[in-house]
């Protein structure tokens, strides 16, 4: 039942402007309400499984049709409510730093404390907030951490529409953004979906990408996307991929750099999303030289942790391949070969073939 005070629309609309505006005292960019529809995506999801582009991801093949019906999610859902947080500091380099190719590139969202931690928290805080006003109203928060169609949720919600990347981009800001939504058993008015995407004749993302990960327009084979190759993949990285990955050594921002939209970007104002140590314009060297108990220590709380010590030097050493041929370069290689594991080896001895050409 809800409280007597909000038994009207009028109550209702209140309700919302109040959780707008609060989202934006939280630090989030916007806030939407939709009453998302998501099982017409069921057959195109299923569709993308079977051609095997979700690669090695088992899980995203888990939860049956959980991902299409909220309300399996969060029993009793009536709504969502679709925020986002711009994570991109204003100080730091991208397409430089991509041409700098004796440093290493990290996907700009890593560079700080990890956002799943950041965002849950301030969605906690709103549903807090919504509580004192209404009383237990149910919720669930989640970041990025179940079988969610965010994007097209957002979508729905007007936040944007998906570009040909399978982004969500927005005219306010790209794309630089990251996603969270609140689940709610609250009748809130909703939002007005977007109503068209705004991509036009554009291919920007789909001709630049590196791998040529992108199938077609909306299509991702995650099996050929950087992202995927250095956070998610186990074992040995597709020997034909290698060349093409650059300085690459942590996810790819690609799409979002060569996207027209991404002019529009608004940074970040959060300090948790400030690099640490030095990770915006680290040297390769440097970074294949920690060792364990350095890697653990400097990726505390950081999304990096999840890649692993392995492949987080499997990455670098294809990167140092990569590199611009030099004595240091060269020696660093070879003097990792004694003490790295048999897949570090591999990805060693391909990186030294490129210098001795």
């Amino acid at each position: 039942m809800l409280p007597s005070f909000l038994s009207s629309p009028d109550d209702l609309n209140s309700l919302v402007d109040d959780i707008k505006s609060w989202a934006i005292d939280l630090g989030f960019a916007d806030a939407r309400v939709v009453e998302p529809d998501l099982a017409q995506y069921k057959d195109e999801f299923n569709q993308w499984l079977n051609n095997q582009y979700h690669a090695g991801m088992d899980y995203l093949a888990n939860h049956g049709d959980m991902r299409f019906y909220p309300e399996q999610l969060h029993p009793g859902t009536r709504r969502v409510i679709s925020l986002r947080m711009h994570y991109l500091p204003q100080s730091v380099a991208t397409v430089e730093r991509l041409q700098t190719k004796h440093k290493a590139y990290i996907a700009r969202y890593a560079l700080g404390r990890d956002y799943h931690k950041l965002i849950r928290k301030r969605l906690t805080q709103l549903a807090k907030k919504i509580e004192e006003k209404v009383g237990d109203h149910g919720y669930r928060a989640f970041v990025d951490s179940a079988p969610i169609l965010e994007r097209q949720i957002a979508e729905q919600a007007g936040m944007g529409w998906i570009g040909k990347n399978t982004l969500l981009l927005t005219p306010k800001a790209g794309s630089w953004f990251l996603l969270g939504e609140i689940f709610t058993n609250l009748p809130l008015p909703v939002d007005k979906p977007t109503e068209s995407r705004h991509c036009g004749s554009c291919t920007a993302c789909l001709t630049q990408c590196p791998t040529d990960a992108f199938v077609e327009p909306w299509v991702l084979d995650a099996g050929k996307c950087i992202s995927y190759l250095t956070i998610e993949h186990k074992g040995p990285i597709p020997e034909e991929l290698r060349s093409k990955m650059g300085n690459r050594i942590f996810g790819c921002d690609d799409c979002q750099l060569v996207c027209p939209w991404t002019k529009f970007a608004k940074y970040t104002e959060e300090d948790d999303f400030q690099p640490r140590h030095n990770l915006d314009s680290a040297n390769l060297i440097e970074l294949f030289e920690w060792d364990e108990a350095t890697f653990l220590k400097n990726t505390e709380g950081s999304p990096i942790r999840r890649t692993g010590f392995e492949n987080w030097r499997r990455n670098i050493a294809v990167a140092l391949g990569n590199a611009p041929t030099n004595q240091a370069t060269i020696q660093t290689l070879q003097s990792a070969l004694p003490h790295s594991s048999e897949l570090v080896k591999e990805h060693i001895l391909w990186a030294l073939k490129q210098h001795d050409r």
